[in-house]
């Protein structure tokens, strides 16, 4: 979501006559897009901001611009503790971010933080501004910001709010237009995806049917003839899925509270969606689960996880882990264990818990585990899911897979990397006609723990999207 609101950021620049800048010590403008879900997210601005002082005091007509969910969370202490920040903006407000800008060079230091987005404001809405996307094959869809649920760790529904969906129809058009661009794959973004459109179907459930409602809700709700509260993610999945041009669908990301069969079997018959699916667990232990608010018990998502892989056909699954959330005993540390062991995910995303101001599992501090027990905890639970990792990539040792290609390798230049539909990393000898968006067949033929390694067959497709052609301007950013 970060990523997708600093495309649209760089598109208003832009579209305001700058261009990027080659290194912070070139640019005329420099914004810094902030995350706070965890602390280190904090250390890392401030560090940031303090090495750009001297760079201010060097070039004082530099402007440094703070944004996101930091900035939403922190406001004016931002700059309490940087005076040389010239202007503050939250989530709610990233159209402003051009006119917040230029009124800073004649007013001083400006700070603007929305509490929520008006509905009715289609310009608050990321994907609804104009966009510089590092990638020109892919893009990403805001289909709704916010969030409904309460999980007691997370800070988020007091920095994005409550959820906002946004209209079936403009989905649908602007995903036909990154088609006609050449893009090929689109994500699909949502605090929860899987709620997307239960708010568009309450306020259309009493309503007498009109001419806007497909561009609401989309046909396959109105077609069903019971204008009921349901979420809409499962007909998002099969008309995006739908588009000419659109090879591949993913999302990111949905709660496992939401996950209905509904959405899976959206996913099992719509070729272009993905084989992948990020179902968070958090903890493994039902007691933990309940104090985090999860809305589900270690049963439940299991139930929900074998559903899931008996509907889709060679589907790749992935996780988000804590260890050391408040009360967190060694009985419910092994509970963990146990989940995370049967689950066999094909990789994870396992931190440490950060307590973030603001939320309910902050005020738990007499129940904090002590840190060097939580890092032999996450070392553990680490191991645990590197094992089934490489259990999965070994498992695809000698397959045939479809990769899409993004570009050089970090892994040497002497290599390419690509992406299968499973959304696991494979990396290729280094060809001139593999150019990123080339879709290819490859196979397999090693597997470590964190990526594949492949032999190229055949070139499928090649890019559908133009080249750009730089834009000179004055100014950079």
């Amino acid at each position: 979501m970060n990523e997708h609101d600093s495309e649209r950021i760089s598109g208003l620049l832009e579209a305001d006559g700058l261009v990027p800048a080659v290194s912070e010590e070139e640019a005329d403008v420099i914004v810094l897009n902030t995350c706070c879900i965890r602390e280190n997210a904090d250390n890392r601005l401030y560090g940031a901001l303090g090495n750009l002082k001297t760079l201010k005091a060097e070039k004082p007509d530099l402007q440094i611009a703070v944004a996101g969910c930091l900035a939403q969370k922190d406001r004016e202490l931002i700059q309490k503790r940087a005076k040389h920040v010239d202007v503050v903006f939250g989530t709610h407000n990233v159209q402003n971010a051009v006119k917040l800008l230029k009124k800073s060079q004649s007013q001083g230091p400006i700070i603007e933080i929305l509490e929520e987005i008006v509905e009715e404001d289609n310009q608050a809405f990321p994907s609804a501004l104009p966009v510089r996307r590092e990638v020109d094959h892919r893009a990403w869809v805001t289909i709704q910001i916010g969030c409904d649920n309460t999980c007691t760790y997370c800070i988020v529904p007091s920095v994005r709010g409550r959820e906002i969906s946004r209209p079936f129809g403009q989905l649908l058009n602007e995903v036909r237009n990154f088609a006609d661009q050449g893009v090929t794959e689109i994500t699909l973004l949502g605090q929860n995806v899987n709620s997307y459109g239960r708010d568009l179907t309450k306020k259309l459930k009493s309503d007498d049917p009109c001419e806007t409602d497909v561009f609401q809700v989309g046909d396959l709700w109105l077609e069903a003839d019971r204008r009921k509260i349901k979420p809409l993610f499962a007909d998002l999945l099969k008309s995006v899925g739908l588009i000419e041009g659109i090879e591949r669908v993913r999302f990111i990301s949905p709660h496992p509270k939401d996950l209905t069969l509904e959405i899976v079997a959206a996913m099992s018959e719509t070729k272009s969606v993905c084989e992948h699916l990020h179902l968070p667990l958090q903890s493994g232990s039902d007691s933990i689960l309940s104090a985090m608010h999860r809305g589900y018990s270690s049963e439940r998502f299991l139930h929900k996880l074998k559903q899931a892989r008996s509907g889709i056909k060679d589907l790749a699954v992935t996780t988000d882990l804590i260890v050391g959330f408040p009360g967190e005993s060694e009985k419910d540390f092994d509970e963990t264990l146990q989940v995370a062991a049967e689950a066999q995910f094909d990789a994870a995303y396992t931190y440490i818990f950060s307590s973030r101001p603001g939320t309910k599992a902050a005020e738990m501090e007499s129940e904090f585990v002590d840190h060097v027990t939580a890092v032999r905890r996450y070392e553990t639970l680490r191991n645990v899911v590197t094992r089934s990792s490489l259990l999965k990539h070994k498992e695809r040792v000698g397959r045939v897979e479809e990769v899409l290609v993004e570009g050089r390798s970090k892994k040497g230049t002497d290599l390419i990397k690509t992406r299968t539909r499973q959304n696991k990393i494979l990396h290729l000898k280094f060809e001139e006609s593999l150019r990123a968006g080339t879709y290819a067949r490859v196979q397999v033929t090693e597997a470590p723990s964190h990526y594949l390694l492949g032999e190229l067959l055949e070139i499928v497709a090649t890019p559908k999207h133009r080249k750009r052609i730089p834009v000179m301007a004055e100014q950079s950013v």
